[in-house]
């Protein structure tokens, strides 16, 4: 009783109150954050300014960022050591590297659409760049004559056709491989991960040595549409197996225990559960056709004219354009070039858009 009541004693007793750890915060920043943040950046841009253009015989704009941003980061680990523990000073400093790298890319981007923009903006402000073809036009003729109908319409007709031919053949592919399997299943998984990598070169001159040369089918858009679905089948494939890869197996499990069979089973649930998998692999397809020249070059051809009839005659495309266009050397030739670029990009964005909204819509609705 004694020792307890000394025990009792000694815990009443009064001393120091326990010391209280303060916990950092992890999110949000606070009023000295921003201004260490600013603080940082305007000391670098100063220095850098001072030392680059001043003091060493540097110029170019790609230079300076490239200083101002190590000299930032130097400011802005050296500003937050003065007030913040080693540990806050690391995080920064991985945050701004984090930061910097998405930002990088993304300016990169932007640079490219709007230099594109930019260059072919007066050919884009002429109506009839989109409603007229090239028949008959010079090089030297005004933004106000021609236009890249025929190549736009070639475009939409060889990716339709390539899309409607890989991407049933690819999501059929990766089936057999995730969902049969076997000793084949191995040789073709081994086959679509080498073609991933297959020079479209090599597909147009495979193309026009089967079809063109030992089937006698004269250079049009279909074959150019083969070319390209040969292009897009293994990307489709390796994308689609990927996303069939990640389905659970109780899903499998449950539909089998229900009573339903392999193929039921694979149609029923597990190619409606990766439909936005399958957009994903349907756009990547897309933006591998749709920007190939060398197997239109070798397999349809370039033209003036308009044609929207793929089993006969050649039939432009926009990559293919702007490659003669690019070729002519004549300045207006080029500015119609960087016009059919922007037109491209802007055909790609409204495909990958179209392909999501579909994906997305069906998803909601099940």
């Amino acid at each position: 009783m004694e020792r307890r009541a000394a025990v009792r004693d000694a815990a009443a007793a009064p001393g120091p109150p326990p010391v209280q750890e303060e916990l950092r915060r992890t999110g949000g920043r606070t009023r000295e954050d921003v201004l260490t943040l600013v603080g940082a950046a305007a000391a670098s841009v100063a220095t850098t300014w001072v030392f680059y253009t001043k003091v060493f015989p540097f110029h170019g704009s790609v230079g300076f960022v490239v200083l101002w941003y190590a000299v930032f980061v130097a400011f802005y680990a050296g500003l937050t050591a003065l007030t913040q523990p080693r540990p806050v000073v690391v995080d920064r400093i991985v945050t701004t590297a984090v930061v910097a790298a998405p930002t990088l890319v993304g300016v990169a981007l932007l640079s490219v659409v709007v230099m594109t923009v930019y260059r072919g903006l007066d050919a884009l402000t002429n109506l009839n760049f989109f409603t007229q073809d090239m028949s008959g036009v010079r090089a030297d003729d005004p933004f106000t004559m021609g236009g890249i109908l025929h190549a736009m319409v070639g475009t939409l007709i060889e990716v339709v056709i390539a899309v409607s031919i890989a991407m049933p053949l690819g999501v059929a592919t990766a089936v057999y491989m995730s969902e049969v399997g076997g000793r084949g299943s191995q040789l073709v998984r081994t086959v679509v991960e080498a073609m991933t990598a297959l020079p479209s070169i090599v597909a147009g001159l495979f193309i026009y040595s089967v079809c063109l040369v030992q089937l006698g089918m004269p250079a049009s858009g279909l074959a150019a549409a083969l070319a390209l679905a040969v292009m897009a089948l293994p990307i489709m494939a390796r994308a689609s197996y990927v996303v069939l890869g990640v389905v659970p197996g109780g899903l499998r499990e449950a539909s089998y225990a229900l009573g339903a069979g392999k193929w039921q089973t694979v149609w029923k649930v597990v190619l409606p559960t990766v439909r936005p998998g399958l957009a994903t692999a349907l756009i990547l397809g897309v933006a591998r056709a749709v920007g190939e020249t060398a197997p239109v070059l070798l397999t349809s051809g370039a033209s003036t004219y308009f044609n929207a009839n793929p089993v006969r005659d050649p039939m432009n495309s926009l990559p293919l354009f702007i490659y003669a266009s690019i070729q002519s050397g004549n300045p207006a030739m080029e500015e119609r070039a960087y016009a059919a670029a922007a037109v491209l990009l802007t055909l790609v964005l409204t495909l990958f858009v179209l392909a999501r909204m579909v994906a997305g819509g069906r998803k909601s609705s099940r």
